[in-house]
């Protein structure tokens, strides 16, 4: 309303005025007694302070505020919703994680609608979908119509428990370009890779962060246990070399033809055959509900033990190295400061923190700092949401609840599934 006009008179210094103010507007007050005109002349800053000027609580931790503090969070959320007023609906998204979802995806205006019908959707709009999850009959006609699409995955600091046990995240990427472990095109996590100039207070943000993260021991899925473990085989090289679901998205674009923990661990043994290889099936896998489980006696022909029941930032802290296909195990142990090898192409490879064995694509030409790569990956690129309050939040919120265990209890939807990956894990070792 303000923006266009050329002056602005009024009755009474309120909190319009303060923003005809700080935009600029010529301001006219009406006296009441001469029933004249009055040109104001005051302070913008001054206005804003006054009506600024109070208490405020910080909805996460209940402690006070300052007025700067308070207006940087507000343009936090504001910040958010501008991103989202485009989106006219998810696509794709399972039941149980929808609440945790729609506060980070919602643009401001009603709830956040998850469509079943493409029709719902506007010829202006885009829509937010969960790939892997969205039928494959929509899939087409999204793509006949061009509908612009903005993929939504799991972050990097997802949750307590797993996914696939139908844990809700704490956090997502939303990405307009494609999925960021698909190294076909530049997603926008590679953008602010290659091209993002970080300042000094985000730079040191990110690395206070990283030191919480590593202090307490957070993975993608769980906080460690905190046990250190001895390591297996004295002087010898250590390799911890992480398994992942075959069939995920990740390892299918990302491994460039990788596809198989079989093979990982066989190239594994060749790059370096005098050490002592640990591997550890991916959590998934273990709770008996997605692909990728290794027959026991071939998994050993290349590892020299198998790690089922050890926490993998455990298995991290133990191990001089860590040599991956795409996992984010890898980001894990480069935030632990140790020696990472990619032999696919996940987001952390080709800025000079890895080696890499796979097809980097060369238009990565940045090399950045392991600050700067947390700044991008989990301060500016993922969504949070706090489980304790509903609201979006920033990423060291998250990192509190998953460092203090406030994350809320399981629902029964998670005891079931757990219940039933007990029974898959079963019926799979009765097979084998």
């Amino acid at each position: 309303m303000l923006a266009g006009a050329t002056v602005f008179v009024t009755d009474q210094v309120d909190d319009v005025v303060v923003i005809a103010a700080l935009l600029g507007v010529p301001i006219q007050l009406l006296n009441a007694a001469s029933g004249g005109l009055v040109t104001f002349e005051g302070d913008p800053s001054t206005l804003l302070l006054g009506v600024l000027a109070g208490s405020y609580e910080n909805p996460f931790t209940g402690e006070l505020m300052t007025t700067r503090q308070a207006v940087e969070l507000s343009g936090f959320w504001r910040r958010l919703i501008d991103k989202n007023r485009t989106i006219a609906g998810g696509l794709g998204f399972a039941f149980w994680k929808r609440a945790h979802i729609a506060p980070l995806l919602w643009g401001g205006a009603g709830d956040f609608a998850f469509l079943t019908d493409l029709q719902e959707v506007g010829t202006a709009a885009s829509l937010a979908i969960w790939r892997t999850k969205a039928p494959a009959d929509q899939l087409a006609e999204i793509s006949r119509a061009a509908v612009p699409l903005i993929e939504v995955e799991d972050g990097f600091l997802r949750s307590d428990g797993l996914g696939a046990d139908c844990v809700p995240p704490l956090s997502i990427t939303v990405d307009a370009l494609g999925g960021h472990f698909d190294p076909a095109q530049p997603s926008e996590l590679e953008l602010l890779l290659e091209t993002e100039q970080f300042d000094a207070t985000t730079i040191e943000r990110a690395r206070r962060l990283r030191r919480a993260i590593v202090e307490a021991k957070l993975g993608k899925y769980h906080r460690g246990d905190g046990a250190e473990i001895d390591r297996r085989a004295g002087s010898r090289k250590h390799i911890l070399v992480p398994g992942q679901v075959e069939d995920d998205r990740a390892v299918k674009t990302g491994g460039c033809g990788l596809t198989s923990n079989l093979e990982l661990l066989a190239r594994v043994r060749a790059q370096a055959p005098d050490a002592y290889i640990v591997y550890k099936p991916h959590p998934d896998v273990l709770a008996g509900h997605r692909r990728g489980a290794l027959v026991s006696q071939l998994c050993l022909q290349h590892a020299d033990e198998i790690v089922a029941d050890l926490s993998i930032v455990s298995l991290i802290d133990m191990v001089d190295e860590v040599h991956v296909n795409t996992s984010l195990a890898g980001f894990e142990a480069l935030l632990r400061g140790k020696t990472v090898t990619t032999y696919g192409v996940p987001f952390y490879a080709g800025w000079g923190l890895t080696q890499d064995l796979g097809p980097v694509p060369d238009r990565r030409t940045a090399r950045r700092s392991i600050d700067e790569l947390v700044a991008a990956t989990l301060l500016i690129y993922p969504r949070y949401l706090d489980p304790v309050t509903g609201l979006p939040c920033p990423a060291e919120i998250v990192v509190d609840r998953l460092s203090s265990g406030t994350t809320g209890n399981p629902s029964l939807i998670v005891l079931i599934r757990k219940l039933q990956g007990r029974l898959m894990r079963r019926l799979r070792s009765v097979v084998q």
